[in-house]
């Protein structure tokens, strides 16, 4: 019995998962160089990529040819008779120049945070941040926003990010008895702008710090929605939030501790009237948290990048919002691993 379970046993996932580091800076490479956005236009052969990237021959196909065996470029031909294309997911979500596009946290991983893990042990360890911090750097909210560079990157790189689940939102969630929402902390206004595209009688609202509000409204603008969506300027910690029927949080609360956790949905409480629906979007953890490894994994990047922010189970939310006065929860899967945890007063 026990030399039959031996011989099943197998290092492959062990090494795969160990060398992964490998193929994840191949792909942020890629999109960083802009990659993906070249070959949206035509297929191109490896020499004409090696000219407009200005790589140097050596392990040029390699680096290509890795981006094929790994599904994001299609190939006909062979080294020197090659023609490249994206693959179909790569055409839609990392050409810059497409709505779609998803690269902003991409490049936020390549330019920023794949340094950063690097000190993952360190974190464990002392249970403290491991960013711009750790060598004296404000902290990464008060660099991004003083920034107005830095601020627009951020800003696409969450719209972009949480986009599939925004429309899964807007689609599946009921809105019928809703009149008024209002997004917390929602940076360019993506999720407002799905729910009053998908539901004419609903008002929204986008909440977000003042240097955002000029990125919302030139975004909600370009998408003709102007006049549809209200931009409010304020700010979480200190303001009220504005009254609605449905407040919402994408991505939000992780970034915080159970205190601020707590705050943050006690404010929700008060600005919802009886019936009103709280809902936050997030990569919520299983309860027996052993299946959402990318929400575990995220949590892990909340210890590397906030003081005290991790991400947090159904059960979890649930015990925060019934303390809060909230009287019925669900939740409703998204996209991916993500989820709409939903409280209602």
């Amino acid at each position: 019995m026990e030399t039959s379970t031996q011989t099943q046993v197998d290092p492959s996932k062990i090494m795969q998962v160990g060398t992964g580091f490998m193929a994840t800076k191949t792909l942020l490479t890629a999109v960083n160089m802009e990659l993906f956005t070249i070959l949206s236009k035509r297929e191109l052969s490896g020499k004409d990529i090696q000219s407009r990237l200005g790589l140097h021959n050596r392990n040029l196909y390699d680096f290509l040819d890795a981006l094929v065996a790994l599904g994001f470029l299609k190939r006909t031909g062979i080294k020197e008779t090659s023609l490249y294309k994206n693959a179909p997911d790569s055409d839609m979500f990392l050409d810059k120049n497409k709505p779609s596009y998803v690269g902003g946290i991409l490049e936020m991983c390549n330019n920023r945070l794949y340094p950063f893990w690097n000190d993952l042990e360190d974190g464990l360890k002392t249970g403290l941040p491991q960013n711009e911090t750790k060598n004296g750097g404000e902290p990464i909210f008060e660099a991004v926003y003083a920034d107005p560079k830095k601020l627009r990157e951020f800003v696409s790189a969450m719209g972009g990010v949480q986009m599939g689940n925004f429309i899964a939102f807007a689609k599946q969630f009921d809105f019928s008895p809703y009149k008024t929402l209002c997004d917390i902390g929602g940076a360019g206004g993506a999720l407002s702008a799905q729910v009053a595209t998908n539901h004419k009688h609903v008002q929204c609202t986008t909440f977000d710090l003042a240097p955002v509000s000029p990125i919302a409204k030139e975004n909600l603008n370009a998408m003709g929605l102007g006049e549809k969506v209200k931009v409010v300027s304020g700010d979480f910690f200190t303001d009220n939030f504005p009254k609605a029927d449905i407040i919402t949080m994408g991505q939000i609360l992780h970034d915080w501790g159970t205190k601020d956790k707590k705050m943050l949905i006690q404010k929700a409480y008060d600005a919802l009237p009886k019936g009103g629906a709280l809902v936050i979007i997030e990569n919520i953890i299983d309860d027996n948290r052993s299946e959402n490894a990318f929400g575990l994994l995220m949590s892990l990047n909340m210890l590397i990048e906030t003081t005290e922010g991790y991400d947090f189970t159904v059960s979890d939310f649930n015990k925060l919002a019934k303390e809060a006065g909230f009287t019925k929860m669900n939740i409703m899967p998204l996209t991916g691993p993500s989820s709409a945890a939903i409280a209602i007063k």
